[in-house]
């Protein structure tokens, strides 16, 4: 199949699989979404992680952020509930905090968890311990997955959904073997790190890999070199909780998640060049990429 029938196909199931939004529907259908993020000198992560969320149609989103983020990010999203939490003198999130998060989580939908939290120790186990006692699917990226470098057996014991968003580097480290540039390689290596840890695996790169613990795959056919800069995973992360929370199944949450992601990157190089353009260009024509994805652009 060439890339624009296989686009042409993803359009069609992503119009027989997102839910409707009826006329009379109201915030608290389309889903709740918390997201733990940021860290001191990385504030923008939760940020862009919170927008993705929002640009993706979540009803209610709440970020989780250490203090001295909090304010920063009230600045630029109002629209996103902030909760201060508890920091250790590295400006990361501290492992004291752990009642005050897992209170927050009740209620919600999703818990996406990682981008810019940081490798500081206290931090790190923090991530672990959340994500093992998750009631709610897990959207794990960044640093929430080099939390489990040499912990990923407890991978295994996660019992709810999970998602990793591993980039290449990201995916030698918590797997212990570099990831494959060959796509057949990087095929391959997906499906095996779904399977080991029974997670849906995102293996980020050019043409992106979605697998399924059950051995399904998907290659994303969008996407530029443009969008290889810090800030676009954040963004896929939000957006994949946000589908996820409005009732999209998990696989189907990753593989939309990307490649409407690749699609408002390839929209904004039209527009800015792929040089030029930057994650907040991508942020800014999810719109677009919405509308030609329900038949109206």
């Amino acid at each position: 199949m060439n890339a624009k029938k296989e686009i042409a196909s993803i359009t069609s199931e992503w119009q027989s699989v997102f839910p409707k939004r009826e006329k009379q529907a109201h915030k608290g259908d389309f889903g709740r979404v918390f997201i733990l993020a940021g860290s001191r000198g990385l504030c923008g992560a939760g940020l862009l992680a919170a927008m993705g969320a929002l640009r993706s149609g979540a009803g209610l989103i709440s970020l989780g952020t250490p203090e001295e983020c909090a304010a920063l990010v009230l600045q630029r999203i109002p629209e996103v509930m902030v909760k201060p939490l508890a920091q250790n003198s590295e400006g990361s999130l501290a492992s004291s905090g752990f009642s005050q998060i897992e209170s927050y989580l009740s209620g919600q939908n999703v818990f996406a968890l990682g981008p810019g939290l940081s490798q500081q120790p206290d931090t790190q186990a923090l991530i672990r311990r959340l994500v093992s006692a998750s009631k709610i699917p897990v959207v794990l990226d960044a640093d929430g997955l080099n939390a489990f470098q040499n912990f990923r057996h407890e991978l295994q014991s996660v019992k709810v959904p999970l998602v990793l968003t591993p980039h290449p580097g990201e995916f030698a480290r918590l797997f212990a073997r570099p990831a494959s540039e060959s796509e057949e390689g990087r095929k391959r290596l997906a499906v095996e790190g779904a399977r080991e840890t029974g997670a849906t695996l995102v293996l980020k790169g050019a043409g992106t890999v979605v697998a399924g613990p059950e051995g399904r795959v998907f290659v994303n056919p969008t996407g530029n070199p443009g969008m290889a800069k810090g800030g676009s995973g954040d963004i896929l992360t939000g957006m994949i909780a946000s589908f996820i929370a409005q009732g999209v199944p998990v696989f189907e949450a990753a593989k939309f998640g990307v490649f409407i992601h690749g699609l408002s990157g390839d929209l904004a190089a039209k527009q800015f060049d792929e040089v030029s353009m930057t994650p907040g260009d991508l942020l800014n024509h999810l719109p677009e990429a919405f509308i030609s994805l329900r038949g109206k652009g």
